[in-house]
């Protein structure tokens, strides 16, 4: 039987029933978790979370709501406008990695546990529910590595994905366990070297002070070129290297559903690396497209990281790209070519494939700047929103030697955990926004832009609001014949679930 994402997942399980229990609050090293509905029981009442510095996913009392009939857009801060559905929601996740799994395991199965609820499950969790993973090494691997490093094996004869089974797979694994139906897709950081014109997993010379690659002066690679042996048996063997990989994950139960040709691939990175030009995609895209549609795996191209949507028209404007590409990942700067995609390339997919990581310090006013981001990709037509660390230790350090932010710190010394700032920002959305839901504009005659709203496939509306101010703000929203009244704590983030019958 061919595994397909539907039958694949019945095999996995069911998720076994959480009890309610006391909220986490940040910096707590408690394993205790918040349901999301700690304070409404009842699937009738509006649900509504508000977290400011000193106190995280607080339940509130119900908004005010009024008729709105009779008022004029001067009555109002916004108007969500549910006859103007926009794109498809596929879900919210963040990137399992070495480092991550090295972190978690520190801890006792208790905790560790209480953790992966946390992130993914929809009653007590961020109900994250797609996820990304590497192929091979990426900066967050224990070290580079690839499934197969014998010179000229274009036969693959020597593929293994034994590394993985100690890290990545266990800790995808112990995920499934919270949410069996949890979706994965993949892309790699470099290829194996013997694919690669400068043999190295390299591009750059490590900086100063920071772990040294090895990297020679003859190795050093550069944008605009490709590093990728571009003859037809290397791309026919890398080809069949995505696909020994898809299939020796489905042999562990993990369905990976979607791939990526390359990690950022635009940028010479000091850990593994590799630059492509869109000439050499084009080459490429169509031989994978090849080996992974028997396999039901989408090809999507990315990861795009620079602001230069003429890099995406090159490869759209070949036909045998073009015909098998279903989507584009975009990350970092690439934001600022979003609203050309958007317009340009209306069949294809986007998603926000990482989150800009911060320098380790997981403060407040990071959490701000990736509010920011994440309202910048879904109003440009984004489905997936994904953050980049889920878990790293109190040595934020990448291998390479890169500090980065992550939603949940594990102190392997005193065996305790803590929830940043950043963690509270994504499950205020992806917490009550569920996979199918249509991302709903909210207009506003005033200006107001400091919020999204979300049409859930059980017709309950999600609107997450922030509150910039220093003092508390009342925002009113008109939703269908209501008015929504809501006075938001000061320099907070709010998620309200407002239920079908409470607006219609």
């Amino acid at each position: 039987m061919q595994i397909t994402r539907r039958n694949f997942f019945a095999t996995v399980g069911t998720v076994t029933a959480i009890a309610s229990a006391p909220r986490l609050m940040a910096g707590s090293t408690s394993t205790s978790v918040a349901p999301i509905n700690a304070k409404n029981t009842d699937d009738k009442d509006i649900k509504w979370f508000s977290s400011t510095q000193r106190a995280n996913w607080t339940s509130l009392a119900t908004p005010k709501i009024t008729d709105a009939s009779q008022l004029t857009p001067f009555d109002y801060n916004f108007d969500i406008q549910l006859d103007k559905p926009k794109q498809t929601i596929e879900g919210f996740g963040a990137a399992f990695s070495e480092k991550g799994w090295e972190a978690l395991t520190a801890l006792d199965s208790k905790k560790q546990s209480a953790v992966l609820q946390l992130l993914f499950d929809a009653h007590v969790g961020a109900n994250f529910n797609l996820c990304r993973t590497p192929i091979g090494a990426n900066d967050f691997a224990l070290k580079w590595y690839s499934y197969d490093e014998t010179e000229a094996d274009f036969d693959l004869k020597n593929f293994s994905i034994d590394n993985d089974k100690k890290t990545l797979i266990p800790f995808i694994q112990a995920a499934q366990k919270i949410r069996p139906d949890l979706a994965i897709w993949a892309s790699p950081w470099s290829p194996p070297t013997w694919m690669k014109k400068n043999k190295h997993y390299a591009m750059t010379p490590n900086w100063p002070g920071s772990v040294v690659n090895g990297l020679q002066p003859h190795q050093v690679g550069e944008e605009g070129k490709d590093y990728f042996i571009l003859e037809t048996k290397y791309l026919k063997a890398y080809a069949k290297y995505f696909r020994k990989y898809v299939e020796a994950y489905r042999k562990q139960f993990i369905n990976i559903f979607a791939v990526m040709p390359q990690n950022e691939f635009n940028s010479a990175q000091p850990f593994p690396s590799c630059c492509w030009t869109p000439e050499g995609l084009n080459q490429f895209i169509p031989i994978l497209a090849e080996e992974m549609t028997p396999l039901g795996v989408d090809v999507m191209l990315g990861t795009l990281e620079r602001g230069n949507a003429a890099l995406v028209d090159k490869i759209m404007s070949k036909p045998a790209s073009a015909a098998v590409l279903k989507g584009v990942g975009v990350q970092w700067a690439g934001k600022h070519a979003l609203p050309l995609l958007k317009n340009n390339y209306p069949q294809l997919k986007i998603w926000g494939t990482e989150q800009e990581c911060g320098a380790g310090t997981n403060d407040w006013h990071y959490a701000k700047y990736a509010w920011n981001l994440i309202k910048t990709f879904l109003n440009n037509g984004a489905s997936v929103y994904q953050y980049w660390n889920m878990i790293l230790s109190t040595d934020v350090h990448s291998t390479w030697g890169w500090p980065q932010n992550s939603l949940i710190t594990i102190d392997t010394k005193n065996k305790t955990f803590s929830l940043n700032p950043e963690y509270y920002v994504m499950r205020h959305l992806s917490g009550l926004v569920q996979p199918g839901a249509k991302f709903i504009p909210a207009s506003s005659f005033t200006g107001y832009e400091n919020q999204l709203a979300f049409l859930n496939p059980d017709g309950s509306v999600a609107i997450i609001i922030q509150n910039e101010m220093a003092e508390e703000l009342t925002v009113k929203a008109k939703l269908g014949s209501k008015l929504v009244e809501m006075k938001l704590a000061p320099d907070s983030y709010n998620s309200l679930l407002i239920p079908k019958q409470a607006y219609s």
